[in-house]
């Protein structure tokens, strides 16, 4: 089974294989003094039928593995439990395109067993190394079976979850402070608050039914509480806190949105009451001369120089208003 690209077998907390077989799977499954984790990478339907008739695993559990579209849940069976989550993290910005977001994800599906974990990734983005480090950290609760590992996997890509809302949290402060700069908000901030609800419009997809996930293991962990219990209530309370913090800048999202259209309408009024000001001034000299029709003789009156003057001065006088409008951000 080529699409098997790591595995591991535990017993009393120590590794006793580190490649297992597909026909060694069944036996190892039920060890009941063991623990044994299989990695599929970009499995095929072959590949997951041998494994479902190895493990007597339904057709739907594999249609749920292989299907493009799931969300996060997790499905209890009769015998076994499927769940599907996702990484994330936040890509540089340099490797950004124009008008794309920075979010990034990658899927983990896996089939939970009493004594065995099977994880299906259909990219290579989600690196399993951390979630192997932190098995062997705690290595003491591989004794309560396939939970820990379990408790591993989702501990890592809840960390992986409040690593992107840090960062986009970050990204939030920066806007804030662009926010109430003096000209530089425009279109680009405009754009860049868009991509940014985007991003975590996405992230929140993500993150919400993860308390669904973790409040559905703990529902039916059957039997008296462990300390491994007491571990997958404190990831409960991270999954919570990365909900309550995605909703949070989600608002504060759509707080700068609207904050920057008050500041912009707040501007325009500042600009139109210094434009009907200095069309108050300069009406009353018009009005003047209009109502009384003066025509008095000036240097270069009745001759061409005198046309080329006020044109000058018309021109001159334009540029220098268009120049002032422009700095002061009118134009």
């Amino acid at each position: 089974m080529y699409s098997i690209v790591a595995s591991r077998s535990w017993r009393d907390g120590r590794v006793v294989d580190d490649d297992v077989l597909l026909e060694e799977i069944p036996d190892a499954v039920r060890q009941p003094e063991g623990v044994v984790w299989i990695d599929l990478l970009r499995p095929t339907v072959a590949d997951m039928d041998a494994l479902a008739a190895e493990l007597s695993i339904p057709a739907t559990s594999v249609e749920d593995a292989l299907a493009p579209l799931e969300r996060p849940k997790i499905v209890r069976h009769e015998t076994h439990e499927f769940f599907t989550v996702y990484s994330t993290w936040l890509a540089p910005l340099a490797d950004v395109k124009d008008g794309e977001g920075r979010l990034r994800t990658a899927r983990i599906s896996g089939i939970v067993l009493p004594t065995a974990l099977v994880t299906i990734r259909l990219d290579d983005n989600f690196d399993m190394a951390p979630v192997l480090a932190l098995w062997e950290e705690n290595a003491e609760l591989l004794k309560y079976g396939s939970g820990a590992l379990l408790h591993g996997l989702l501990d890592v890509v809840v960390d992986g979850h409040f690593e992107a809302i840090q960062q986009l949290d970050d990204v939030v402060d920066i806007l804030e402070e662009q926010l109430f700069e003096k000209g530089r908000t425009g279109p680009e901030f405009s754009r860049n608050v868009f991509l940014l609800r985007k991003d975590l419009v996405q992230l929140r997809r993500l993150v919400l039914p993860m308390r669904e996930v973790i409040s559905g293991l703990l529902r039916h962990r059957a039997g008296a509480r462990t300390e491994l219990d007491l571990w997958y209530d404190d990831l409960y309370d991270h999954v919570l806190r990365a909900s309550e913090w995605t909703d949070s800048l989600r608002d504060m999202v759509s707080s700068l949105f609207e904050t920057n259209l008050s500041l912009q309408d707040a501007h325009l009024n500042t600009i139109m009451k210094k434009l009907a000001a200095w069309a108050a001034i300069i009406a009353v000299p018009t009005a003047i001369t209009g109502w009384f029709g003066q025509n008095v003789p000036y240097p270069g009156f009745a001759a061409s120089s005198g046309m080329w003057m006020s044109a000058s001065a018309i021109v001159g006088m334009s540029a220098l208003l268009y120049v002032v409008f422009r700095k002061q951000d009118w134009l």
